[in-house]
């Protein structure tokens, strides 16, 4: 439902994926073209949260630096997000003010912000961004950052499972698109789950 907004205010938080060296710059080692450019956009969401009351919580990738995640450990991923290093950081661009749930620290697929995933067994497990949300009474949230086709679209449909009203940020996100369209697909995938998507405020 392209263009509605929710309802701003402290029952909404401004969830902000993954925005970390390795995603964001180009010099990362799983760079998300466009990663950079939507850096604007998503600090005007983060400012417009602030200033409306919401709360503003981010995720991270956190991982170890063996994993089967990664493709050296059996994976489909360059190593990236490496706990402690560079790349885990978050783009110091990006203005943070609030809490971080972080993911993956033990191995897991990390893609959602509310679950992980054991890439042997496939035993999902939660983070603690639900209860994170739920203890300041949110029913809202809306949801930017990196990368469309993966984190951001696995994180909002969880939120939508989850029962929270859930929009996108159209201009605030950015696709890996490893099969060309993946991006596209997502944000149809998304829709078809009752995420709203909408632009982002100017920047």
């Amino acid at each position: 439902m392209t263009g509605q907004t929710l309802d701003r205010g402290s029952r909404t938080a401004l969830l902000v994926v993954d925005v970390q060296n390795d995603f964001a710059d180009p010099a990362g080692s799983l760079a998300v073209p466009g990663g950079t450019a939507v850096l604007p956009r998503i600090n005007a969401a983060i400012a417009a949260a602030g200033a409306a009351g919401g709360f503003v919580v981010y995720t991270q990738d956190w991982h170890p630096a063996h994993t089967p995640h990664f493709a050296a450990d059996g994976g489909i991923w360059p190593v990236h997000c490496v706990q402690g290093s560079w790349g885990a950081e978050f783009h110091p661009d990006l203005s943070v003010v609030g809490p971080t749930v972080r993911k993956g620290a033990n191995g897991e697929d990390g893609y959602s912000g509310f679950t992980m995933r054991d890439p042997a067994t496939g035993a999902t497990v939660a983070t603690e961004l639900d209860g994170l949300l739920r203890g300041r009474a949110v029913r809202r949230l809306t949801v930017c950052g990196l990368a469309t086709d993966y984190c951001v679209k696995a994180t909002a449909l969880d939120a939508v499972r989850l029962g929270y009203e859930t929009e996108v940020l159209l201009d605030a996100i950015a696709a890996v698109d490893l099969a060309p369209g993946d991006g596209r697909r997502a944000l149809d995938e998304m829709a078809a789950a009752g995420v709203r998507l909408r632009s982002a405020a100017p920047a």
